[in-house]
């Protein structure tokens, strides 16, 4: 939040120094004892500046300001009248006002929190005095005890106790003590802001309001107490959106979805057949998840392991804003969940225990709310219009919601009665909202292919710059930018949908004139598709629709709020006004009519897909209904916020607005009946009523006029003076009461009237989906158009599954790096070569090109264009990655676990149609280890799964993998450019013993392109001196891998050298004799003789390099240590010739 706010209080607000003279004292201090000042000196008053914290622990330090032991000090004179600073005329008064000003004491603070953490008999165990207001807070908060609650109080909304606290830490606002609590306010003209902040930093806030008005409390029979007070709205992060006075607006407060995701599970019992434990499932977890603002709603039931990584995958594609956990939950489960709910990210959490939804208490609940839903909604349409009735809307969902998982049903069970307390349980009853989780026709993207893909958010800063999401999104509107994230996250696995979308996004583009032709392949009927000739008028008509859209409100949320009820009315007009002018504009493209030919409406739009969409949004039904209901209602008192005079009586309707209308006009007459009644009794003829500052019906008459003495004075001038008499009063409060009543009587008809679009919903829902799909489409064209895109081919399913990309690009980088980029080409096929074993230097552009492959996938399956000169795929059912490199602690998992598990479940998931990807899996331990489990986690794909496989590894070993599969095995590298005193070329000197001495003279150039063959280093030491690590300490690591290089070469010459002599003795053991015996013993005497000579021409070229680094070095330290391992290894040489 920034630095906190100070405030200095003026000498005004300052303590009064003790005065023995003026102020005795009855304490045995020793400052009692002191003589009293002299009487002909002027009372001494302090200059003091009182600092005050808005942070109630810098308050708590303030105190000793107010500390009696402090001296007084010297007289100061006044900055402003340069006089004397008067005296305090009463230090304790003033003093109190001071303790009530800062700090309060700990037994103080800790009484006013009482109320937070006891009941209201615990609170009074000190018998404190509470007011009418603080009993009805204790009952509020007893009532509600985790909610932070709002009190209207007059005109500012009031936070008590430690609410009170929260609000001043988190609002920024000043919290002090007030009779028995703490105590902080707001405006109540801000309640909009402060509410969205405080829910904005994870809390569920409560706004309580006055149930009555000052004229109904006069005239009922709490005429004594305080007003009535009772809980109005509930507001969490997954519901402010659709809620009542504060949805709708500043989108950029919250985020663009908001779900509310409830979590139940099941343990997997051993015995179970289906998911045994080699399966690697423990539990079975069902979810739904719930967007109250547009009315979207997810069921899904599956089973997960141990590291919960299916339920990582869901809660990273939907982001939500609020976690709704069914107790028990194993501790995998809690800790996964919790993680996520981290103190950075201000999820708010709620527990709920589901012991009540056990032997079909779910399926009960569920049932019975759509009962319920039902017949109240028959009630109503049956007292609106008596030809209404009953269909199967009823039967068809409580079909669909017994076909539902068990889990998935208990999940739905508990988010029913969590969202009554908000009253935005009627959203679960639209069954045309629902989808299920998981899918057949989408793709499977693993929680790490999301994270290390880039897919929605950058692994740098976690924004949607520089991600997948953020490349593609040129929508024009927010739904249309929700609906892209579903399809980034969920693309698709249905071969004619994405050609379908494909054709549509093709046929946007080409009516710009500025897209690339498409290569012909084959289309959903079996012949040729190629290019489309359209005309321009498609992509200008969708322009000019989606840009009017995204200038007007968020009209899917704007028809949920409607239906919830809590739209206004200026929000209901525009809502409505907004479609009906893009319908009218998309009915310019002639798709649905009578007066047109299918012939003349293929020659306008040819896709499938677009004339679909299109006619959706435009149905001559929706802008029908839209027109009709706008009809009712009048735009201009809508824009004032006058609901009484919004809905349009004329012709008959709503005729209990038109009786509450007569009874206020009456109540005016009688009103104005009264004045000639006056004129007659003062006898003044031009006597007319007044009003002054919002008080109405005054008589206004000179000073000197004498009135009868029951008449009531209001206010008054020097020479006026208005009155009220007796009757006026009667005709006042009647009137009063008659525009109450209208008031109720208005607002309960807009309640109404917006109920009658709950028969409508669904119809207007399926039009704005198709307004945000065609944003969607329209996206995807303008990405192709800008970016000279390519479509890609799809193959049909019964061919082998297969990947063929002519000069790719990386989607991101290649717009970083604008025009820089480096394509390649990649080539995996089933019956072919499909797996490719990528090695080369560090940072050479391994880790981009995989990245590329998988993205280019995931694009194309969506329904967009891909940055390659050519591609040609099959359709996948997910992409598994293992990538990156980090740690859970707080579930306790190191990075190398994260790495297995990560890798165990691609092996347990993935399928022939999957594509894999594993970067340098096994870096998290030792050498050894992490190579053994890499060959063999390659070796299971390649054996058991068949799956496309790009492998990235540092490991050479593992390229010996080819020997066994020749035919699926491609080996690659990076391609880079090396030189060395002056001369460049592909490889380096293999002498190992002079590395230590050129390595620090090698230059790297990195080409980026993926070239056949086994990359013969990786340049560690050129990474090192580009992070900047200490020259010493880099010279000291090549020391040692040159001993490592010629420790291990010479362990493999002994092993060579080893089998040489044993293959010979087999072979020379059938001619055991004295000749063979001599001529044996001569060998033995020449290898011992050249592996001598070996030895030593190998300790000279390894003195000859310490001695050179020592020369070459400047710090004297170094060189003496280099000058000693040289003379070292000159004495262990001379010690063996000897």
């Amino acid at each position: 939040m920034g630095k906190q706010k100070q405030q200095v209080i003026s000498r005004f607000f300052a303590p009064s120094t003790k005065i023995h003279s003026t102020f005795p004292s009855n304490d045995p201090s020793p400052s009692s004892s002191q003589p009293p000042l002299s009487s002909n000196l002027p009372t001494p008053t302090p200059k003091i500046a009182a600092t005050v914290s808005f942070s109630p622990v810098k308050r708590l330090k303030s105190s000793e300001f107010i500390s009696p032991q402090k001296p007084s000090k010297i007289l100061k004179l006044s900055p402003h009248t340069q006089n004397p600073i008067p005296a305090l005329s009463n230090s304790s008064l003033h003093r109190k006002f001071l303790q009530k000003l800062l700090e309060p004491p700990d037994h103080l603070l800790e009484h006013s929190g009482k109320f937070q953490e006891s009941s209201l008999a615990a609170a009074s165990s000190s018998n404190p005095k509470y007011t009418p207001l603080e009993q009805q807070v204790l009952e509020l908060k007893n009532k509600y005890p985790d909610v932070l609650l709002m009190i209207e109080v007059g005109y500012r909304y009031r936070f008590f106790g430690k609410d009170a606290d929260i609000a001043a830490r988190v609002l920024g606002i000043y919290a002090h003590l007030d009779h028995n609590f703490l105590t902080a306010s707001i405006p109540t003209f801000r309640l909009n802001v402060h509410v969205r902040r405080l829910v904005s930093e994870g809390y569920k806030v409560g706004v309580v309001k006055q149930t009555e008005t000052a004229s109904i409390k006069a005239h009922g029979s709490n005429r004594v107490g305080p007003f009535c007070r009772g809980l109005s709205a509930l507001y969490t992060k997954a519901t402010i959106e659709a809620a009542k006075d504060l949805g709708g607006g500043e989108e950029g407060c919250m985020s663009t979805t908001n779900y509310l995701f409830c979590v139940v599970e099941k343990e997997i019992l051993i015995e179970t057949v289906d998911c045994r434990v080699e399966s690697g499932f423990d539990v079975t977890i069902g979810v739904v998840a719930l967007e109250i603002s547009t009315g979207d709603a997810v069921y899904g039931e599956f089973n997960d392991n141990f590291s919960r990584a299916g339920l990582e995958a869901v809660i990273l594609s939907l982001s939500p804003a609020e976690l709704l956990l069914g107790e028990p939950l194993s501790k995998q489960t809690e800790k996964m969940l919790l993680t996520y709910a981290g103190p950075a990210s201000n999820v708010c959490v709620e527990r709920i225990s589901c012991d009540c939804f056990k032997d079909g208490g779910a399926l009960a609940e569920a049932v019975s709310f759509f009962e319920n839903t039902s017949e109240s909604s028959l009630e109503y349409h049956q007292k609106c219009n008596a030809d209404v009735a009953e269909d199967g809307t009823c039967e068809l969902a409580i079909k669909g919601i017994m076909a539902l998982p068990g889990l998935a049903l208990k999940a739905l069970a508990i988010s029913l009665r969590y969202l009554k307390q908000f009253g935005f349980e009627r959203i679960v009853s639209l069954g045309a909202s629902f989808r299920p989780l998981l899918s057949n026709m989408e793709m499977r993207l693993s929680a790490n292919a999301l994270q290390q893909l880039e897919v929605l958010k950058n692994n740098s800063d976690g924004s949607q710059s520089g991600s997948l999401l953020q490349c593609m999104n040129h929508t024009l509107t927010i739904y249309g930018s929700r609906l892209l994230k579903h399809w980034v996250t969920h693309p698709l696995c249905d071969r004619n949908i994405i050609t379908a979308r494909l054709d549509a996004v093709a046929e946007i583009a080409e009516s710009t004139g500025g897209c690339k032709a498409l290569q012909s392949f084959g289309g959903l009927d079996g012949g040729e598709r190629g290019l489309m000739v359209v005309q321009p008028e498609v992509n200008y008509v969708l322009s000019s629709v989606l840009t009017t859209l995204g200038r007007s409100l968020d009209i899917q949320r704007g028809i949920t709020r409607i239906f919830h009820k809590t739209a206004t009315p200026s929000e209901f007009i525009a809502v409505l006004q907004a479609i009906l002018l893009a319908g009218k504009q998309l009915q310019q493209l002639h798709i649905e009519g009578e007066d047109y030919t299918e012939e003349l409406q293929m020659n306008n739009v040819r896709s499938p897909l677009l004339r679909k969409l299109i006619q959706t949004a435009s149905s001559s039904s929706v802008i029908s209904k839209a027109a009709m209901l706008l009809s009712s209602l009048n735009t201009e008192a809508a824009d004032k916020g006058d609901l009484l005079n919004l809905l349009i009586t004329s012709d008959g309707q709503y005729p209990e607005v038109a009786k509450a209308w007569k009874k206020v006009q009456l109540a005016n007459e009688e009103l104005e009946s009264l004045i000639g009644l006056y004129h007659k009794q003062l006898g003044m003829r031009n006597l007319e009523y007044s009003s002054v500052s919002g008080t109405t019906y005054l008589i206004e008459l000179p000073s000197e006029s004498r009135v009868p003495p029951s008449w009531v004075k209001v206010n008054s001038t020097q020479k006026m003076v208005r009155y009220h008499p007796p009757e006026v009063l009667i005709g006042l409060d009647q009137l009063s009461l008659a525009n109450e009543e209208l008031a109720i009587v208005c607002q309960a008809t807009w309640d109404n009237f917006m109920g009658e679009f709950t028969s409508y919903y669904t119809e207007f829902h399926a039009a704005v989906q198709a307004f945000a799909a065609l944003d969607c489409l329209h996206s995807l064209a303008i990405l192709a158009r800008n970016k000279n895109y390519v479509c890609p081919a799809f193959v049909d399913d019964e061919e082998p599954v297969q990947i063929q990309i002519s000069s790719g690009r990386h989607p991101v980088l290649e717009t970083i790096l604008q025009g820089n980029f480096v394509p390649n080409d990649s080539n995996l096929h089933a019956h072919k070569e499909f797996c490719q074993i990528i090695t080369g230097p560090n940072m050479g552009g391994k880790s981009c090109y995989i990245r590329q492959v998988a993205l280019i996938t995931i694009m194309a399956q969506v329904g967009s264009f891909v940055p390659a000169l050519s591609a040609k795929l099959h359709v996948l059912d997910g992409v598994y990655t293992r990538m990156g490199a980090s740690e859970n602690i707080q579930q306790g998992r190191s990075t190398f676990l994260e790495e297995l598990t990560e890798a165990s479940n691609i092996l347990h998931g993935c399928t022939d149609h999957s594509l894999v990807i594993l970067d340098e899996l096994g870096r998290g331990t030792s050498t050894h280890d992490g190579e053994a489990i890499a060959y063999a986690t390659l070796h299971y794909l390649l054996d058991r799964k068949n799956c496309l496989i790009l492998f990235v590894t540092h490991y050479p070993k593992i390229a010996d993998i080819k020997e066994e599969f020749p035919r699926s095995v491609g080996v690659y590298h990076v391609s880079y450019l090396a030189s060395k005193n002056g001369f460049r070329s592909g490889k380096f000197e293999e002498n190992f013993l002079t590395r230590a001495v050129d390595v620090d003279h090698e230059d790297i150039t990195y080409l980026y392109k993926l070239v056949p063959g086994v990359s013969e280093k990786s340049f560690g030491f050129q990474v090192a001196r580009l992070a900047q690590l200490p020259a010493s300490c880099i010279q000291r690591a090549m020391i040692m891998a040159a001993e490592l290089e010629a420790a291990v070469r010479r362990r493999r010459d002994v092993r060579r050298e080893e089998t040489l002599h044993l293959t010979k003795q087999i072979l020379n053991s059938e001619n055991d004799s004295p000749e063979s015996t001599s001529k044996h013993s001569d060998l033995t005497v020449r290898e011992e003789t050249v592996g001598n000579s070996r030895h030593l021409t190998n300790a000279c070229n390894k003195f000859f390099s310490y001695l050179n680094l020592a020369l070459g070095n400047d710090d004297e330290r170094q060189s003496l240590e280099l000058l000693k391992l040289a003379r070292a290894v000159s004495l262990e040489s001379i010690a063996l010739q000897q």
